[in-house]
């Protein structure tokens, strides 16, 4: 018998903690704080825990998490690389774990003070890695910096647009707005304020970067027979994957035959592959969007719309609520908080279970993505 990950294991729980700029607790009691909250919200003492995955960027560590919390005996726990793209795979490896008897209830979260830390890319001490070395001291030195490349890339290859840019932020920004718990929350976004606001990496203005956040996220995840007796509603975790493309550069992909086509691609194959539904059945999507040009790239990546053709998906209000796919409805990395992506996968599980503040009326699937640019990973969610 083929065993899969199809619906075997659930969310039962989800927890954070404010979002702001700069939050005086440091990584770990913000960490600990997301997790304990998680939790609770699924009824399950911490003592039960026997599983735990984040991020390798993650400055706490499973036995300083699994002392402060009170957890059990860790009988799984797992890092995932690459940044924004490890957020869902720190889910998925807690659902394999899970469906495979390896453990029975798993933890994954995300700690991070990226508001009042410092930028990685300015320690000047450490020695680039190989690939950065071909990229840095010629001035891509940021994140916004690679991507700005592959936006320009885009635009002149397919014709994407600024409009199409701004698109994506005035969404999450709306989104936003209807969210007290986002850092943007009542900060309403205009095409004048998108239009004239500063460089910062040309075709990248202000508002197609994402936040600078202090905060931290949890989930807990159980069998699903076990997740039908949990204090929640289960959120059952459908299908998940994983997707590292051959010749992969990180951000600026130059050594693949076509650098537009990014680890979404890879993903999403795997996605699709292990899934009952398809992007057709999508009620609600959580895109990561550390940068605006991002999401056109997911869109075509997921299978949304045909190549080329993600910036004018965005056209007519195609993510607003009561659009083809209403899009980061709690504002995203752009205009909620960037927390390396987690923020998504919290608000696919509030979303199905009805209680986002930017509901989807009858949403009963949601896709979560990580990050694309670099190794990526994806979730489809079903309630």
């Amino acid at each position: 018998m083929t065993r899969t990950l199809k619906d075997a294991a659930a969310i039962v729980g989800i927890g954070q903690t404010p979002f702001a700029r700069q939050l005086p607790e440091p990584e770990k009691t913000l960490a600990c704080r997301a997790i304990l909250g998680a939790l609770d919200d699924a009824g399950i003492p911490p003592s039960q825990v026997d599983a735990l995955a984040s991020y390798t960027m993650e400055e706490t560590d499973e036995v300083e998490v699994a002392k402060a919390i009170g957890a059990g005996d860790l009988t799984f726990f797992s890092r995932v690389g690459f940044g924004g793209g490890g957020s869902c795979a720190t889910v998925a490896h807690l659902a394999a774990a899970i469906a495979t008897g390896q453990a029975t209830v798993g933890v994954a979260w995300r700690s991070r003070k990226r508001g009042s830390g410092p930028r990685p890319w300015r320690d000047t001490r450490a020695q680039l890695p190989t690939p950065a070395q071909w990229t840095r001291p010629y001035g891509l030195l940021r994140p916004a910096d690679e991507i700005a490349v592959l936006a320009r890339r885009y635009m002149h290859e397919y014709g994407a647009t600024r409009e199409h840019f701004f698109n994506v932020a005035l969404a999450c920004r709306n989104r936003a707005n209807q969210n007290p718990g986002a850092i943007m929350y009542e900060r309403p976004l205009t095409r004048e304020m998108y239009m004239t606001s500063r460089w910062i990496s040309e075709p990248l203005c202000l508002f197609d970067n994402c936040l600078e956040t202090d905060g931290a996220l949890a989930c807990v995840l159980v069998s699903a027979d076990r997740a039908r007796d949990c204090r929640r509603a289960p959120v059952y975790v459908h299908s998940a994957a994983q997707g590292l493309p051959a010749q992969h550069h990180g951000m600026v992909n130059y050594w693949n035959d076509d650098p537009l086509t990014g680890p979404a691609w890879t993903a999403a194959r795997h996605l699709w592959k292990g899934s009952d539904l398809g992007p057709q059945d999508v009620d609600v999507a959580q895109i990561y969007d550390a940068f605006t040009p991002l999401v056109p790239l997911s869109l075509e990546g997921y299978g949304f719309c045909a190549r080329g053709e993600g910036g004018a998906f965005t056209e007519g209000g195609a993510l607003e609520l009561g659009g083809r796919l209403p899009l980061n409805t709690g504002g995203g990395g752009l205009s909620e908080a960037y927390v390396h992506g987690f923020n998504l996968i919290n608000e696919g599980v509030k979303q199905l279970r009805g209680t986002s503040t930017a509901q989807v009326p009858g949403a009963a699937t949601c896709l979560v993505t990580a990050g694309e640019g670099v190794p990526t990973s994806a979730l489809l969610l079903r309630s």
